[in-house]
Order: C-alpha cells, then sequence, then structure tokens
C-alpha cells in the first residue's frame, strides 16, 4: 500500500469516534479473516482495550428565550464529544419541522435536548 495511501487512512481514522474506530478495527478484521489472512488481533486489540472515558456534558443554562437555531448552537457546546455528523440527522429534522411546519420553538427544544441527551448515553454506554 502506498503511503499516501497509508496516511490517508490514518488522517480519517483518526477523526472518528472512539466506538467507530473500533468498528473500523473490526471491520478490518472481517475482510482480512474473510480472505484467509487473518490473526484475531484486531478482535483481541477490542477485548483488551481500556474503557474510555467520556467527559460529563458541560453545564450551559437554558435561557427563558431560545430560538431553536441557538439552542442546536448550546447543546453541541454542552456536548462536545459528541459526533456532530451524527447528530445532524435529527436535528435538521426538528428544526425543519420549526421552521417548514411551524412547530412551537419551545417542544422542538425539548426533544433537541432529549435527543442530546439519549446520543450521550448511547456514547457513555459504549453502544
Amino acid at each position: 500500500m502506498s503511503q499516501a495511501l497509508q496516511a490517508k487512512l490514518l488522517e480519517i481514522f483518526s477523526q472518528l469516534s472512539p466506538g467507530d474506530q473500533a468498528t473500523v478495527a473490526a471491520f478490518s478484521e472481517f475482510l482480512l479473516e474473510r480472505s484467509g489472512h487473518g490473526t484475531g488481533a484486531a478482535a483481541a486489540l477490542l477485548r483488551d482495550a481500556p474503557d474510555i472515558e467520556i467527559p460529563a456534558p458541560l453545564d450551559i443554562a437554558r435561557p427563558g428565550e431560545e430560538r431553536v437555531v441557538a439552542a442546536v448552537k448550546r447543546l453541541s457546546a454542552t456536548y462536545p464529544m459528541l459526533d456532530k455528523a451524527r447528530m445532524l440527522g435529527v436535528t435538521s429534522d426538528l428544526v425543519t419541522q420549526h421552521i417548514l411546519q411551524g412547530r412551537e420553538a419551545a417542544g422542538v427544544i425539548d426533544d433537541l435536548e432529549q435527543a442530546f441527551r439519549d446520543e450521550y448515553q448511547r456514547l457513555s454506554d459504549g453502544d
């Protein structure tokens, strides 16, 4: 494999969350095993890896009168450990409900807060 490809793969890998890195390692091992060249090394690394401590969310209070977009920014700052790309789907759906469908801001913000809490819990549980 060329050094350029190795560098690109390492660059991408380093930007993934720890859970996604584990998934890439496991999938790579699966492909290697399927080709008949696997050693089970990735599975052993994942099994023996120390647990990663997930930092607690920051304490950023919800203001009394908050706009939906400001709430997304606040929650992104509150949960900096969450994968922004993973949160994009749910946040864009909720923002769309507010902007295009006229859903009340307070309810949308409540749902945004719940989505961020749920994703943080999933990350903390190692799912």
